[in-house]
């Protein structure tokens, strides 16, 4: 026979039930879900990118997590597949993920952040298009320069270092490859360089030598090529066959660690804008390619170094918040800078405009004996003013 509580006792009882409920509440992970290319043609950028979120979720953890809590980081693989991307945004919604990253490819964010930004869920994407932030989504945040703004960078090489005043551009028909070479062509008609053959080509296309034949009949003082990774490797190979002696400028892409082990001894002698490299003059980038290769046994590309830094990027926001609120989590991230000195993951000091697009500084590369060397330094556009 059970004898009642005391109603002093039984308060007490129940006020300790409620302190160890919110402690246990206050346990719980953060949900992050992972929207990336583990699979199809992108599957060399997603890799790379999720093994740069978990290098990173694993240090934040380490270190306390986000605001106490630790990460619980869930990928799913979106096959590069819009549709399939969309899909798995919603699952993730539906698990109420607090924050998703990825993907990288700009087609499928296209897509997905329309159910991230529908349910009022932060959304860290890798893609370049320009059209990703130009429509106003209050959710998304960029891991690398827009296109619109890395652009510029190129053509003032071209200018002011190649002379050239025309250009062949070779671009793939995705939202990434077009939106690219429209940034492109709006900057060399600015900077008076003509564009004398605009040569578009498939993802994947195996076999570059009609897009090849027409650079080389085109006969422009440079070639432009932005293309997704392992079409850049092959588009490398058949010029070089093909005996193409123009000099050849590229993006981020053209110059990732893939396309240079992929194309082998082709790749030497590109050059390229980056916004990020693992070869960067850096002890802070340097440490973390250490990490990363310790890791994975791999030098990361700058999909990995994507992932990275946007996942410490969630955990900046979170310290400068104090505590979780995904309402308060976009307004606390626009507009934000954040200093290297302060938080290491983000590699280099780090400013968000109110579009959710970053700026940092970039580097121009050169590919000699299979390696990047910085050969530029470009500063980032509040420093340079």
């Amino acid at each position: 026979m059970f004898r009642s509580l005391h109603p002093l006792a039984m308060g007490l009882a129940i006020a300790s039930a409620a302190l160890v409920a919110a402690g246990d509440l206050d346990a719980q992970p953060v949900k992050i879900a992972g929207l990336v290319e583990l699979s199809g043609p992108g599957a060399t950028a997603g890799t790379n990118f999720n093994n740069g979120v978990k290098l990173a979720v694993r240090e934040i953890n380490a270190a306390g997590g986000l605001n106490g809590r630790p990460i619980e980081y869930t990928p799913s693989d979106t096959q590069t597949n819009p549709g399939v991307a969309k899909a798995l945004a919603q699952r993730a919604i539906d698990d109420q993920s607090y924050v998703i990253i990825g993907p990288v490819f700009s087609g499928s964010i296209l897509v997905s952040m329309q159910e991230t930004r529908r349910a009022g869920v932060p959304n860290i994407i890798g893609g370049e298009a320009a059209a990703i932030t130009e429509q106003g989504n209050p959710y998304v945040f960029r891991t690398s320069f827009t296109q619109a703004a890395a652009m510029p960078k190129v053509v003032r090489y071209l200018k002011e270092f190649l002379k050239a005043k025309t250009v062949a551009i070779m671009f793939a028909n995705t939202d990434f490859g077009k939106g690219g070479r429209d940034a492109i062509v709006k900057d060399l008609a600015t900077a008076g360089i003509k564009v004398v053959a605009d040569i578009s080509t498939d993802v994947p296309q195996v076999d570059f030598s009609s897009p090849v034949l027409r650079a080389k009949q085109a006969n422009a003082d440079v070639l432009f090529v932005y293309l997704h990774e392992e079409e850049s490797a092959r588009a490398l190979r058949e010029l070089r066959k093909q005996g193409y002696d123009k000099p050849i400028v590229g993006e981020t892409t053209l110059a990732n660690e893939k396309v240079v082990e992929l194309a082998g001894s082709a790749a030497n002698g590109i050059v390229a804008h980056v916004g990020l490299t693992a070869d960067a003059p850096n002890p802070t980038v340097q440490a973390f390619a250490k990490k990363y290769e310790a890791e994975y046994k791999a030098r990361p590309d700058h999909n990995a170094m994507k992932g990275y830094t946007g996942t410490w990027a969630i955990k900046a926001v979170q310290d400068k918040l104090g505590k979780l609120d995904q309402k308060a989590f976009p307004a606390a991230l626009h507009g934000a800078q954040f200093a290297a000195r302060d938080y290491p993951g983000i590699l280099f000091d780090t400013r968000y405009d109110d579009k959710g697009d970053l700026d940092r500084e970039s580097f121009i590369v050169k590919i000699v004996d299979g390696r990047a060397q910085v050969i530029e330094t470009l500063k980032p556009a509040w420093a340079a003013k």
